[in-house]
């Protein structure tokens, strides 16, 4: 495996940390997802990587080419500290307040059954289109520094979409095997130290 292989593989596998995560969700509490969904939700998120890293193509043209990675690099590293940040924060007490709270891209995130909104049982093309943005925003930042450190834009996307299709179909029969839903809490950890490795992995090489 080439080190370029291993700087999109990084990429992929940190955007879809989420979408393994949702899916556990989404099997523990038996919200059924079909084929069509898990495909929809890929190719926006997909679609996501493919707009993001475009933009950062263009921001990376008003800079040579080695100050270009050196500037992804540093994005990259600074989002996953970010991740990182989001993990050791502690929760406010006026998050868990209020159970009229509105669902967002961000509580969506957070508690993926809300995705449900209709609580139906059943995630419909509506539904899964809000969640997928709600993923799809969550990595703008990490493509467009993706992008600026020298990733090829079709190679990552078309990992991006391959590995969400997976993700979401193993996160699905991992959550009906019940496992914790507490796992889910160290996403932002293990996702943080995926982009931070691919920040220094691309600065190197």
């Amino acid at each position: 495996m080439n080190l370029y292989l291993i700087s999109v593989l990084l990429f992929a596998l940190s955007a879809n940390l989420d979408n393994f995560t949702v899916a556990i969700t989404f099997g523990m509490r038996k919200i059924k997802m079909n084929f069509f969904i898990n495909f929809l939700i890929a190719v926006i998120t997909g679609a996501g990587t493919f707009l993001s890293m475009w933009i950062g193509g263009i921001i990376g043209r008003f800079f040579p080419a080695s100050v270009s990675n050196t500037l992804g690099s540093i994005l990259l590293i600074l989002i996953g500290l970010w991740f990182l940040r989001d993990f050791f924060k502690k929760p406010r007490e006026e998050d868990e307040v209020g159970q009229e709270e509105k669902v967002n891209l961000n509580t969506m995130l957070k508690d993926p059954e809300k995705a449900d909104l209709d609580s139906s049982g059943t995630i419909d093309v509506r539904e899964s289109a809000i969640l997928a943005l709600a993923l799809t925003v969550n990595n703008f930042g990490m493509g467009v520094g993706a992008s600026i450190s020298g990733l090829n834009i079709c190679a990552t996307t078309i990992f991006t979409f391959l590995i969400s299709m997976f993700s979401i179909t193993l996160g699905y029969r991992v959550g009906r095997g019940c496992i914790p839903k507490s796992l889910s809490r160290f996403v932002p950890l293990i996702s943080g130290g995926i982009v931070i490795a691919l920040g220094i992995f691309e600065m190197l090489i």
